[in-house]
């Protein structure tokens, strides 16, 4: 459901978590998923499905009107999660990325889907390549031609939302340089990266043509960072890394709902989207996965360096009459200032490795902080 106000769209918004399970003991990746998702079945539905691989789960939460609901949805289902991994002997961490990995082969969940996938892309699933997990934020109800619009003009905003999600410094134990490593380790499927700017036929068309070449299984399979559901009615945005601290996840959905909001009404206007070459916003994107939040970062629409603190202000300020129109701009608001104090999740994971230098209380940092519900407000 979409609510027109007398200015603004308030949308729907619902979010897609990719989480890891790592052993209690070890901290390395455990494929105990089968296990964990038999346990959670009756009290989920299909809220909690399988990912690519058997040390992953992903759940789904129902669209909300409200960050409110959205955030019970989450916090509930994390705990139901959390309770089954315990079960199994391990820990449910949400990082982009397995902070640790060991010498064991990683399981593939076995469906014909993921088989094919694994065997037409080898490069992209070398040892725990394909471990990677994702923060995925749907924005509702829009039809397909909508959705475009929407996505034409969020192209130039989503490498401040990745820098604001980053949560994946670490690779095999090792910093990676990168405070999202997701995104370069994403970039070896095809497709992957900005969405070109299309209307409803030029999608369709080029749809048909990426499964038609084998670039693409299916359409499932287009993975740019901003895409239109092919299941539901909504934009789908794919950037963000998956984050342990829920605050973040609500602060992530908040802003690109009011971001929607604005953006929407200059779609429904027939204003037309900005023009930003592909090249300059695959910069952008690179910038802001190795820098996140603090460092230097491109901006979009002339190409120049930009601190990315100007362009988190920039992003706040576009959202903001959006943000209003929904009852979110004091706690978008209070969300940067708390960020910007205690930093992205590869701050923080940064911060627990450097005070012993043990991988090992990464792991464990991301468990305890993945399990913690702060009090509203």
């Amino acid at each position: 459901m979409t609510v027109h106000g007398a200015r603004r769209t308030v949308a729907t918004v619902g979010v897609e978590e990719e989480f890891l399970l790592v052993d209690r003991r070890t901290r390395l990746p455990a494929a105990r998923a089968p296990q964990v998702l038999a346990a959670t079945a009756a009290a989920l539905g299909d809220q909690v499905q399988p990912e690519f691989l058997q040390a992953q789960v992903e759940t789904c939460t129902r669209p909300a009107l409200r960050l409110k609901e959205l955030r019970d949805d989450l916090a509930g289902l994390r705990a139901v999660l959390i309770a089954a991994a315990a079960d199994a002997d391990c820990l449910l961490i949400a990082s982009g990325t397995p902070v640790l990995t060991g010498s064991a082969p990683a399981v593939l969940t076995q469906n014909a889907r993921y088989r094919r996938m694994a065997a037409r892309h080898p490069g992209a699933v070398d040892g725990w390549g394909g471990a990677l997990c994702g923060c995925h934020i749907h924005l509702g109800t829009v039809e397909r031609g909508l959705a475009l619009g929407l996505a034409n003009r969020l192209r130039p905003w989503l490498p401040v939302v990745q820098a604001l999600a980053a949560n994946s410094p670490f690779d095999a134990g090792r910093d990676s340089g990168f405070a999202s490593w997701r995104t370069v380790r994403l970039a070896r499927w095809p497709t992957v990266g900005p969405a070109p700017v299309l209307d409803e036929p030029g999608y369709e068309a080029l749809a048909d043509a990426l499964v038609a070449r084998g670039t693409v299984l299916d359409r499932r399979m287009i993975y740019w960072y901003a895409r239109p559901s092919e299941h539901l009615p909504t934009l789908e945005i794919r950037v963000p890394d998956v984050n342990a601290d829920l605050e973040t996840v609500l602060l992530l959905a908040g802003l690109l709902r009011g971001l929607a909001g604005v953006l929407l009404e200059e779609v429904r206007a027939g204003l037309p989207a900005p023009r930003v070459p592909q090249d300059r916003l695959r910069t952008a994107h690179r910038r802001a996965a190795r820098t996140g939040s603090t460092g230097g970062g491109i901006d979009p629409f002339t190409g120049r360096p930009v601190p990315m603190t100007a362009l988190v202000d920039r992003l706040l300020e576009r959202a903001a009459p959006g943000l209003a129109a929904a009852g979110d701009l004091g706690a978008a608001e209070a969300g940067l200032d708390r960020l910007r104090r205690l930093g992205t999740g590869a701050d923080r994971q940064r911060r627990d490795y450097l005070r012993r230098h043990r991988p090992a209380d990464v792991v464990d940092g991301l468990a305890r902080l993945t399990a913690t519900v702060p009090p509203p407000g």
